[in-house]
C-alpha cells in the first residue's frame, strides 16, 4: 500500500493544522517561516507553487499518509535536472506523533522508487543536519551513501548550518 501521493490544494487545511501543532517540533530542522506559512492560505500558496513546478517537471511534491490515509508529512523531490545529470534533491518531514515509527523510511523508499522507475532519474541527493540522527538512519536504511560534509549549506533555524551529504544512485 502506498503511503505517499501527489499533494493537492485540498490538502492545505490539513497541512496547516499539522504545521501549527508541530511548529515547535519542526523548527530545529526547517528554515524560519513567516506566520502566514502556518495558515491554510499560506499552505495553498506553497502547494500551488509546488504544483506549478511539478507541471514543469522540476519538482515532485508528495504528501505522506498514515495507515488511515491521514496526512502526516511531506516528501518532495526538488531541483529535478535532466540531460546528462538526471538528478534531484530529496526533502521530507513527518509530524511529531508519527516520528520514529517508520513512516519516513517507507516514504523515502517509495519516492526513490518513483525517482528511478517512473522518472528515470540516475541519482537522488539528500542533505541532513549533522545532529539529525533520525534522518541519517532513514537514509542509511534506504541505501543512501554519505559522501561528504557541506559547510554552512542551508539556513536552518535562523543560522547557516553544516549538512551531511548523501546520495543513492540507480543500479546499472
Amino acid at each position: 500500500m502506498s503511503i505517499t501521493r501527489l499533494v493537492t490544494v485540498a490538502d492545505a487545511p490539513a497541512l496547516a493544522e499539522v504545521l501549527r501543532v508541530d511548529r515547535e517540533f519542526l523548527a530545529p530542522w526547517e528554515p524560519v517561516r513567516d506566520d502566514d506559512y502556518f495558515t491554510t492560505a499560506g499552505q495553498r500558496a506553497v502547494i500551488r507553487a509546488d504544483l506549478q513546478q511539478h507541471v514543469l517537471g522540476s519538482k515532485l511534491p508528495h504528501a505522506i499518509l498514515d495507515e488511515s490515509g491521514g496526512l502526516i508529512g511531506r516528501i518532495t523531490l526538488s531541483d529535478i535536472v535532466r540531460g546528462p545529470f538526471q538528478s534531484c534533491s530529496l526533502g521530507y518531514w513527518v509530524r511529531a506523533s508519527h516520528n520514529g515509527r517508520g513512516f519516513a523510511t517507507k516514504a523515502v523508499r517509495e519516492i526513490v522508487r518513483v525517482a528511478f522507475e517512473e522518472l528515470g532519474l540516475h541519482r537522488v541527493q539528500a542533505a541532513v543536519l549533522l545532529h539529525n540522527v533520525g534522518s541519517h538512519r532513514v537514509l542509511d536504511r534506504n541505501g543512501f551513501v554519505r559522501f561528504g560534509i557541506a559547510p554552512e549549506y542551508l539556513h536552518i533555524a535562523g543560522r547557516w548550518q553544516d549538512h551531511a551529504m548523501y546520495q543513492v544512485v540507480r543500479a546499472s
